[in-house]
């Protein structure tokens, strides 16, 4: 297997965005990019081009009436896609595709050994219901990832961690049966937050019973807290050994950001990177594919994602 780590860069995914006046504009992706690159050239760090798919892998976790829904309005670049978050600018379903295939391709690739490990830094779609668009989020790469290595790879047990400041609801509910899928999310409590889910007691539900955990942080709460918290993540997947990771490292539970109320640093984030590697070395041969996520202040996200790839090399 390869020891290197692929990190994906191009226009095909750095387009998915609302606008220079929404809080997810298109100037993400650049912002990251120039963090990573001040560094120089980190060890066992390869750049890779985004990819696209096609509506057969989309339809793979979403229903064909929300993949037409989006082609149309993309098309006709007007309306929203969800209650009023998410426009339907022009092209979006082009960008928002290209999102789920880079994702999709890092899946493949960490699968097949020719890298150990990936970052996707504009993905982590994580609000995206099989049915609709939600939260800034057009489709759901997690939820279409999950599903391609049950259906594609036969995996039987993927582990996915999601520590964006909002609770990956997209992903949770869809899974909630699930006992394929173990999940475990850090984020800020829905009482104060969108999408005003992810409560503790939300466990999962039937088959998926005990296989998910929900750990909501208080508005204020730094790095102290996210680690009094950890430990119970690692606990779920130490039960659970996975067969592959997938982490959603949103950025915008770190200090400063202007849609929420943590105060974390990006030491979090490498902190988190880190254990879970460690856990992925010892149960499923280092597989580890992480994905962008939120964060709205473009130099704490710049920070905590480099963070998140020097973690991934490491």
């Amino acid at each position: 297997m390869s020891a290197a780590v692929r990190v994906y860069k191009g226009d095909a995914i750095a387009r998915y965005g609302f606008g220079a006046d929404h809080p997810f504009s298109e100037d993400r992706h650049g912002a990251f990019h120039r963090e990573l690159e001040s560094l120089g050239i980190l060890p066992g760090v390869e750049i890779a081009p985004p990819q696209s798919c096609d509506r057969e892998q989309l339809m793979r976790f979403h229903t064909a009436a929300h993949v037409d829904r989006v082609e149309r309005l993309s098309a006709e670049g007007g309306g929203y896609l969800d209650g009023g978050d998410t426009p339907a600018v022009p092209g979006i379903f082009e960008a928002a595709s290209a999102v789920v295939g880079t994702t999709l391709a890092a899946v493949d690739a960490v699968v097949a050994g020719e890298v150990r490990r990936a970052f996707v830094p504009i993905a982590g779609l994580h609000h995206a219901a099989r049915h609709q668009a939600s939260g800034f989020c057009v489709f759901n790469d997690c939820g279409v990832a999950i599903e391609h290595l049950k259906t594609v790879h036969g995996l039987g047990r993927i582990a996915y961690v999601d520590i964006d400041v909002h609770h990956g609801d997209g992903v949770y509910y869809a899974f909630e049966s699930d006992p394929a899928v173990i999940f475990a999310d850090i984020h800020e409590d829905g009482r104060f937050l969108f999408p005003g889910t992810g409560r503790r007691d939300e466990t999962g539900k039937g088959e998926g019973s005990g296989l998910k955990i929900n750990l909501p942080l208080a508005p204020g709460d730094g790095d102290v807290q996210f680690r009094e918290q950890w430990p119970a993540v690692e606990a779920l997947l130490e039960q659970n050994p996975p067969e592959f990771i997938l982490l959603q490292c949103g950025a915008d539970g770190l200090d400063g950001d202007p849609l929420a109320h943590l105060r974390l640093t990006e030491e979090a984030h490498a902190f988190a990177t880190g254990r879970l590697c460690e856990i992925a070395d010892r149960y499923c041969g280092g597989r580890v594919v992480a994905t962008g996520g939120g964060g709205y202040n473009l130099d704490n996200l710049a920070r905590a994602w480099t963070r998140v790839v020097q973690a991934l090399a490491a």
